[in-house]
């Protein structure tokens, strides 16, 4: 069936929740890659802050090529299944093997082990493209609904928010329990445990779910490079390129650097999974409003203003001081509920361009689309994570030591300030974009216009 035919359609919340399922499967993963990947490198791995930072951005450029491979793939694969949801269940095994694999610290040498975990985490990240961008791009033909795009993708965020929690509030109980003193095993079992529940919750998604927009049969028969083309050409989706990497950027700075700022700057590293579950939690809060807030409000003016508060919320973490814990816990609170305004509202803007790229050059390049926009994701986190990374090197940062005043303020700089900036860009950025309800609406019937006279020819 036509997106247009199912331009109505309407999901029950039991599928957009077995959807969800997805990101809760992939954050349980993704959570404590961005959130404890950087420290367990540096203080339990072995590797310096500079080194560690150096190899997430070179790993990351790899994904210029396997991304829109896989996006080409799944945009051509057929099954009785579907296009997209087959990869759920048949990738999501490696995916959560390599998980505990990149966690698990070999008695090499320090150039050995620098050698495996360039290895581990270029198999993991590659692996996080096979299962992520089919499962990205099930979420723009289970509907071709407007708003129940928004909605899926809120509730998709709301799931991937428990995943979170469940990473913030747990890993590093589950790290010293499994552990019992050695901080090397504690996290390999974690990880394994939390590999173990990602594949149920991919299961789930797959039995939950169904495809419903299909694209017609000539519509498929394009080249990879053609695909690509067409998307670079696609000045909307460009813009949501940008947004999703200067936001992921922000992501991985502030994640990578938060375990820091709560143990050296705050001094209460005892605080560091309440600190983490507190930010968790305020982001699930700011996905569940959304789902309701974007039913009645335009996606793009909702974006701008999310975006500015976004601004004032990181500038107000600049001037926190070091004993104002209470203080730093709400602007935090506040920084990541509107954090999860923007990312399911960015993620559905991706389907639109789609749509948008659809009429303008005659293509559905749905994996595609969403292949490149993780492309750009991964790009955002790869450049935020490494800059930390450099950051915290330049400043003097040195592992498992009191810090220098001079350290402390390269902490706070990732954790706060240049957070600030990119929301500012993001706002900037949106003020180009020209997809809101209207525009798609308008879209939507030309295609239909197209569609009946394909067909009635």
């Amino acid at each position: 069936m036509s997106a247009v035919g199912q331009a109505g359609q309407t999901l029950s919340i039991k599928e957009k929740v077995a959807y969800g399922l997805g990101d809760t499967a992939s954050n349980l993963v993704f959570q404590v890659m961005v959130n404890y990947m950087l420290i367990f490198y540096t203080d339990v791995f072995g590797i310096t802050a500079a080194a560690a930072g150096t190899l997430m951005l070179v790993v990351r450029l790899f994904d210029a090529v396997t991304d829109p491979v896989m996006g080409g793939i799944a945009d051509r694969t057929d099954t009785r299944w579907g296009r997209y949801r087959p990869y759920l269940i048949f990738t999501s095994i490696p995916y959560a093997l390599l998980a505990v694999a990149a966690f698990i610290t070999p008695d090499f040498s320090d150039s050995g082990k620098l050698i495996y975990a360039y290895i581990t985490y270029a198999l993991l990240t590659l692996a996080y493209t096979a299962v992520n961008i089919p499962y990205s791009a099930l979420g723009g033909v289970i509907t071709a609904n407007i708003k129940e795009r928004a909605s899926v993708q809120s509730i998709r965020f709301a799931c991937a928010m428990v995943g979170g929690v469940l990473v913030t509030a747990f890993m590093m109980e589950l790290v010293e329990w499994f552990g019992q003193g050695d901080m090397q095993l504690g996290y390999s079992w974690a990880m394994g445990m939390y590999a173990l529940l990602a594949l149920v919750c991919f299961l789930l998604c797959f039995v939950g779910t169904k495809e419903r927009v299909v694209a017609p049969p000539n519509e498929r028969k394009t080249t990879v490079a053609e695909d690509l083309k067409s998307l670079f050409k696609n000045d909307q989706f460009m813009l949501v390129a940008c947004i999703a990497l200067v936001m992921l950027a922000l992501v991985a700075m502030r994640g990578a650097v938060t375990p820091y700022y709560v143990d050296y700057f705050l001094g209460r590293k005892d605080l560091t999974s309440q600190f983490l579950t507190t930010g968790m939690l305020s982001a699930l809060a700011g996905a569940l409003c959304t789902n309701i807030v974007s039913a009645k409000i335009n996606k793009v003016s909702l974006f701008k203003f999310a975006a500015l508060i976004s601004v004032i919320a990181h500038l107000g973490l600049f001037f926190v001081g070091k004993n104002q814990l209470v203080l730093a816990f709400g602007i935090f609170a506040i920084a990541n509920f509107f954090h999860m305004v923007l990312v399911p509202v960015m993620f559905s803007m991706v389907a639109d361009t789609s749509d948008y790229g659809q009429l303008k050059f005659g293509k559905n390049v749905m994996a595609m689309a969403y292949s490149a926009h993780l492309l750009a994701i991964k790009l955002g986190l790869a450049i935020g994570a490494a800059t930390t990374g450099w950051i915290l090197g330049g400043f003097g940062y040195v592992a498992k030591q009191v810090q220098t005043e001079t350290a402390l303020n390269g902490i706070l700089l990732c954790f706060a300030l240049i957070p600030a900036f990119i929301g500012l860009m993001m706002w900037a950025l949106m003020r180009l974009y020209k997809l809101d309800d209207g525009a798609m609406s308008d879209i939507h019937q030309q295609l239909a216009s197209q569609r009946s006279m394909a067909a009635s020819e």
